[in-house]
């Protein structure tokens, strides 16, 4: 029998290897490093289009606190500057502290001047007022009571939780001049 003889020949066979090893070399070179770049280049680009996502969640709050705020709309409570109400004028508190509560949501059960309070060194008259109405619009009226001028302070502050409501007891002392 007669052996039959390679049908590629041994040098042949070299090249083939070295141009397999080539091929080979320049995948893992070039292609593999280019795989893992656009892989993540993708991951990136999904975080931005996310962030992204969240940006346009947060444009109609953004518009809304921009357009408050030219409003200027503060959230800081009023504080004028203090002046002193005229002693014949001092009656005119119990229809602004009777606004002030109303508009709060209070209902004013009694409010008293504390004739007895008023001094000639110290000008200022003590007012007792009795309250009854929900917490919320208790802090309210305070706010609405600060923005009054001639009101020099608020001395005490008395509460007492009824089934249906609270009752507020405050005393509120007027800046008067003579």
């Amino acid at each position: 029998m007669e052996k039959k003889e390679n049908i590629l020949p041994a040098k042949s066979m070299g090249y083939l290897i070295i141009c397999g090893a080539v091929i080979v070399i320049l995948i893992l070179v070039g292609v593999l490093p280019l795989y893992r770049y656009n892989t993540s280049v993708k991951r990136q680009v999904e975080k931005l289009q996310y962030a992204l996502e969240e940006q346009k969640g947060l444009g109609p709050v953004y518009q809304a606190l921009t357009q408050a705020q030219a409003k200027n709309i503060s959230g800081a409570l009023p504080d004028p500057p203090k002046q002193a109400l005229a002693f014949d004028q001092a009656d005119s508190f119990q229809d602004t502290f009777r606004t002030i509560a109303g508009k709060s949501g209070l209902m004013t059960v009694s409010l008293t001047p504390d004739i007895a309070s008023f001094s000639e060194s110290s000008r200022s008259l003590i007012y007792s007022a009795v309250l009854k109405g929900e917490y919320d619009n208790f802090r309210r009226m305070l706010a609405g009571l600060g923005a009054v001028a001639y009101v020099d302070r608020i001395e005490e502050i008395s509460l007492r939780q009824f089934s249906d409501s609270m009752e507020f007891r405050l005393r509120i002392r007027i800046a008067l001049k003579g």
